[in-house]
């Protein structure tokens, strides 16, 4: 009795699942035979009802007719899968001649850019570009630099210390300017020098202005016979270069610096238009003001000492100016905080494409 309930089955299963031409019909068979209430399922649940010889000769009849079905069932799907597939392939096509999604590309962030604009306008007058750590001693980023134990740039409210000494006994931090670079390359190098040391600072501050970290570049040059002079031509002739005008108007104005003597603050006239700065024109003239953008002065003798060298024989100057602040003024941003958040809009509004980045219109000239 169950060989012939199960060949009818059997039959019964093969025809429907020969005859299912989609996938779907196919899973209604499978679910007609096999489900929890399907009727091949029905047939093995009545097992437990048998006496242990009848068992003994239905339950391998009814087992085998679940695989067989189970395997009738997998083989058609494949054939079905096969189909569908072929159908699908016969009947899409790749129009070639259209151009290509365009691929997301990466930006250069402005820091970046302006690094890039600084190091190509001072190489046009001559400047190496000379780099240091960014963790340094105390010696390197103030003694040497002129700073007393009691200048209030050495307080723990201004540095990041670090909680151990080096092996010279020496407090470890976060430099907090590019400076050092100078006294390392005077000690390795000697005179005469023209470099710029372009990098990342540290102070413990955090406005729309200030950050954590930051950028600065600086620049020094060591001769003799160098005067105030050279410094005043070199910041005209780098600024007018980097904003791209002639009528970059200068201020100098006297200042204090410990590492130089006279030290003085740099000011650009510019006007406002259509709500952002634009650097231009005297400060003086009606519609323009003063905006400072950077310090210097003559190098300090004491700082030349620390370098290695005399002070009677070789003169020069120094300067320095935050790259990030450099970027928000020709550039029209307004929050430094945006250049470190990360965000991706800011990026695409305000980054540069890798092959489409401003170019400098005019290089500049170097006097012998």
């Amino acid at each position: 009795m169950a060989s012939t309930q199960t060949d009818s089955m059997r039959a019964d299963a093969l025809a429907q699942i020969e005859g299912a031409s989609t996938l779907e019909s196919l899973d209604a068979v499978r679910v007609a035979f096999l489900g929890k209430q399907g009727t091949i399922s029905a047939l093995l649940k009545t097992l437990g009802k048998m006496s242990p010889e009848e068992r003994q000769e239905a339950g391998p009849a009814f087992n085998g007719l679940r695989a067989e079905v189970t395997e009738a069932i997998a083989a058609r799907k494949a054939v079905l899968e096969a189909e569908a597939l072929n159908a699908k392939l016969a009947g899409e096509t790749i129009d070639l001649s259209l151009p290509a999604p365009e691929a997301p590309i990466g930006s250069v962030h402005p820091v970046s850019q302006v690094m890039d604009e600084l190091a190509e306008i001072f190489a046009d007058m001559g400047f190496a570009v000379a780099t240091g750590p960014e963790i340094e001693d105390d010696w390197h980023n103030f003694t040497a630099l002129n700073m007393p134990e009691s200048h209030p740039a050495r307080a723990m409210h201004d540095t990041f210390y670090f909680p151990d000494a080096d092996d010279e006994g020496r407090s470890m931090l976060l430099r907090t300017h590019t400076s050092p670079v100078q006294i390392r390359t005077m000690l390795k190098d000697g005179a005469p020098l023209r470099i710029i040391a372009p990098g990342r600072v540290y102070r413990s501050d955090s406005d729309a202005t200030h950050t954590p970290m930051f950028h600065q570049i600086e620049g020094l040059v060591i001769g003799k016979g160098i005067h105030l002079g050279h410094l005043k031509w070199t910041l005209e002739t780098f600024l007018k270069a980097f904003f791209e005008r002639d009528d970059i108007v200068l201020r100098l104005r006297p200042s204090y610096f410990p590492f130089t003597e006279p030290s003085v603050e740099v000011d650009v006239g510019y006007s406002v238009e259509k709500g952002r700065r634009v650097v231009g024109g005297s400060g003086d003239d009606e519609g323009h003001a003063w905006m400072e953008v950077l310090g210097s002065g003559m190098v300090n003798a004491r700082v030349i000492e620390f370098g290695g060298l005399d002070p009677n024989e070789w003169q020069g100057f120094a300067f320095g100016t935050g790259v990030d602040r450099l970027a928000m003024l020709k550039y029209g941003m307004d929050d430094l905080r945006a250049f470190f958040d990360g965000d991706l809009r800011w990026m695409k509004h305000y980054g540069f494409a890798a092959l489409d980045v401003p170019t400098l219109s005019g290089g500049v000239g170097v006097s012998a």
